[in-house]
């Protein structure tokens, strides 16, 4: 090669290296990021996980006892429903959900998830819950987003009509059902069971979700999807929840028959059962006292769950890339119960 060529090779070498140096300043910010990225998955970075067994409170706890329905303000210790743990990615952006049982347990949880989330939420709750509820709304406005609250007696048909009118009124549509409100009293015998206590269990946990999806779904449009509550007591049933244990059972049924009678329109239906959780449902009645003193014990991780621990569930089950998601039941059990 003569200098002349040696002289033109360097022109284009040094060309070239500015041309490339051009691309990297123009690519700037998002290099920097894949920079990031790919540092923040490297083999060096320590995950940040936690061991299941010590990340909430075992039992023995505090002896306790509440009025039904309870408040989760007063319990000891508090339960966690994702208050200060919970981070949205905007997942549920302009979603309009109701929420029954909102005020505590999964309902609190999945309504400030959903809030995180981009959603707007409407909470219903009954009047004695009203402390715990407020706390609820306050924390879906803290997340930028609209919340209402709706207390009434699920029990009553013509207010849960009213609920779902209020809450596509509130809202502005409708398009996440959450039936998430269910009563527990604990019994030892059938002979302990009143015609009053079993009809109030009926109602509340297999009647209402009936009336409350009924009045919803003129509103519901095709990517709507409906989430039911039930329980590792649909599979295992405990002998003093005789009549709690079989409302579940119904839950996980007509999960599995509407999925059916309602993808065809588009909209999809989902169940979540939980194991032993830690919710006023417990102290309020719904376990006698000697077994929450060791509530959860028998769990593989030997301590019970907190509705925060569920949110995702719940989340997922409505986000749109869970599109093929229906007639499915999603466990939740410490180890125990199924699916």
């Amino acid at each position: 090669m003569d200098e002349t060529e040696r002289d033109a090779v360097s022109r284009r070498q040094m060309v070239g290296g500015v041309g490339v140096g051009m691309a990297m300043a123009a690519a700037g910010p998002a290099f920097a990021q894949q920079q990031g990225q790919a540092a923040a998955n490297s083999p060096a970075t320590e995950p940040a996980i936690e061991d299941p067994r010590s990340k909430y409170p075992k039992p023995p706890f505090n002896k306790q006892t509440q009025p039904w329905p309870g408040l989760a303000r007063n319990m000891d210790p508090k339960p966690d429903h994702g208050e200060t743990s919970y981070r949205g990615s905007g997942r549920l952006a302009g979603r309009k959900a109701l929420i029954t049982g909102g005020d505590s347990g999964m309902g609190r949880a999945a309504a400030i998830a959903y809030a995180r989330e981009g959603a707007d939420v409407a909470i219903n709750y009954f009047p004695t819950e009203e402390p715990d509820a407020q706390d609820v709304i306050q924390l879906i406005k803290a997340a930028g987003r609209t919340g209402f609250p709706i207390p009434g007696d699920l029990r009553n048909e013509a207010f849960c009509q009213q609920l779902v009118n209020d809450a596509v009124q509130k809202l502005g549509g409708l398009d996440i059902v959450v039936c998430n409100a269910g009563r527990q009293q604990s019994k030892p015998s059938i002979l302990d069971i009143s015609t009053e206590d079993f009809d109030a269990t009926m109602k509340t946990n297999i009647y209402a979700p009936f009336w409350i999806i009924k009045a919803a779904l003129p509103h519901l449009k095709p990517g709507s999807c409906i989430i039911g509550t039930t329980s590792e007591q649909a599979y295992d049933p405990s002998p003093d929840l005789y009549d709690y244990a079989q409302t579940k059972a119904a839950t996980m049924n007509y999960v599995k028959s509407l999925a059916k009678q309602l993808g065809p329109k588009g909209i999809r239906v989902n169940g979540v059962a939980p194991g032993p959780i830690w919710t006023p449902l417990q102290v309020s009645g719904g376990a006698p006292e000697q077994k929450y003193e060791t509530f959860g014990k028998t769990t593989a991780l030997g301590r019970p769950g907190q509705p925060a621990e569920l949110a995702s569930i719940y989340v997922q089950l409505a986000a749109d890339d869970a599109s093929f998601a229906t007639g499915n039941i999603y466990g939740s059990g410490g180890g125990q119960g199924q699916p």
